[in-house]
């Protein structure tokens, strides 16, 4: 049993309020836990199909949800499950007989075949797609919880009230829909990803911590996040009752949380060293892929999202290149000296981190950055729009959010039959470890192309 808690933050869960939390710290007391190396980058695609296949962003040639489909410069292609080439972990259960329940995990829509049952996941544009397989559990669906939810379609409008609302029903309904197949399907491997705890931190983050530039004592919605993990630990306490003694029980999150301090608005840097030239400047702040570029004057563009995306414009590579390729490593490391340097409104340093792609993957697939960039640890996120004319902004373009993603996870694992000593907290856990863990559990051979290992601590016996 996998239970996976999207954004889950090990500060919150292990730090904070464990002792709130009686069912995730039964597990930590009958088990192992620790914090979760993601990914990079941490984001939610690829992060839940690195988990679960075992291969990295490079391998899969997934960099986030939307993807350079070709070397043109507006052509993107959405990560969606027929991006994903490699196997995930319900696809080699199916093929040794295994009989999976998959709900929610992200990069599942649209369903493909497998020994069990799937809902996809927060992607699916609505229900009125085949958000199921098979096909008839779609109806089945809507005769348990009623309209099913796939995600909070809203929780960057600022209605906290409206938002909050809205995560606890979609949260109620996808674990009443887990229940409902726990008790009447037969299965050997079970998985839910639940997406509230991801939006409830981007909503209400600010409410919470009080190094949030934006946090007021005292705030109306200042116990909502704390309040929502007390919830879903009682969720996870009813889905326990499925797990008997000879089910091993894993909770996962993908990536952790932080606050978000502030955005750096990447394309108006480049524009103001000399990377990006405009035919046309905009008003007003204009999403990049509707602002007149000047290609045959541009060196550098860069996308929006939790971490920056730099893109160089390479002769022979782009239709209007400008850089020769023997230029190409000299304008990086340009570009990666200039990008660090970028203060915080007040000019101290913020610790951005930038990266080479094939640094940090054995296996480049795909049209890949030229340079991943974090700024400010990613306590900053990257801002793409065009017009503003500043490098600082307070104010996400996409609509309010208070945090930003962390690079570590949860990890738990209750093992079968008391299998190990418990109550012990461990490190080096990393996101590619586990599905190779779990195919250890099952006593099958692990695929010698995954990238990850099966932690050493668990027994199959």
């Amino acid at each position: 049993m996998v239970i996976g808690l999207d954004c889950a933050a090990p500060e919150l869960v292990f730090d904070r309020w464990l002792d709130e939390l009686p069912n995730l710290k039964s597990i930590c007391r009958s088990g192992l836990y620790g914090q979760l190396r993601s990914c990079d980058p941490p984001i939610t695609v690829p992060a839940w199909s690195v988990m679960m296949s075992s291969k990295s962003p490079g391998r899969l040639g997934v960099y986030g949800f939307r993807n350079r489909a070709d070397y043109s410069y507006d052509r993107y292609s959405i990560a969606n499950s027929l991006a994903i080439k490699e196997d995930r972990l319900w696809d080699i259960l199916s093929r040794s007989g295994k009989r999976s329940i998959v709900i929610g995990v992200p990069g599942t829509y649209p369903p493909r075949p497998l020994n069990g049952l799937m809902v996809t996941d927060f992607l699916t544009p609505d229900t009125t797609c085949q958000y199921t397989h098979p096909s008839e559990l779609k109806q089945e669906i809507e005769q348990v919880v009623g309209e099913y939810i796939l995600d909070v379609r809203d929780f960057r409008s600022g209605n906290k009230e409206k938002i909050l609302g809205d995560i606890y029903e979609m949260t109620r309904k996808r674990f009443q829909l887990a229940r409902h197949l726990l008790a009447k399907e037969d299965w050997d491997y079970f998985m839910i990803v639940e997406m509230g705890m991801d939006r409830i931190h981007h909503a209400f983050w600010d409410n919470m911590d009080p190094a949030h530039r934006l946090y007021e004592p005292g705030n109306k919605f200042e116990n909502a996040i704390h309040d929502y993990y007390r919830e879903v630990d009682r969720e996870i306490g009813a889905l326990l009752a499925f797990a008997d003694d000879a089910t091993a029980v894993l909770v996962v999150s993908d990536h952790g949380a932080k606050r978000m301090d502030g955005g750096i608005c990447v394309n108006e840097w480049l524009i103001a060293n000399g990377y990006l030239a405009l035919a046309e400047k905009p008003a007003r702040a204009t999403p990049f892929s509707k602002v007149k570029i000047d290609w045959s004057r541009t060196k550098a563009w860069g996308d929006g999202g939790y971490y920056a995306r730099i893109f160089l414009n390479v002769a022979g590579r782009e239709p209007n290149g400008t850089i020769a390729p023997g230029d190409y490593e000299k304008v990086r490391d340009d570009l990666t000296a200039g990008l660090k340097a970028i203060p915080d409104e007040n000019g101290h340093e913020i610790g951005t981190q930038v990266f080479r792609p094939e640094e940090l993957y054995k296996e480049v697939r795909g049209v890949a950055p030229d340079l991943i960039v974090y700024f400010g640890a990613l306590f900053w996120r990257s801002v793409g729009s065009v017009g503003d004319g500043k490098i600082h902004t307070f104010e996400n373009d996409t609509g309010p959010d208070g945090a930003n993603h962390a690079e570590n996870g949860v990890f738990l694992f209750r093992p079968t039959n008391g299998g190990i000593s418990g109550g012990r907290q461990v490190d080096g856990l990393r996101i590619i470890d586990v599905a190779p863990t779990i195919l250890r559990l099952f006593r099958l051979p692990i695929p010698l192309d995954m990238e990850g290992k099966a932690l050493a601590f668990v027994n199959c016996d």
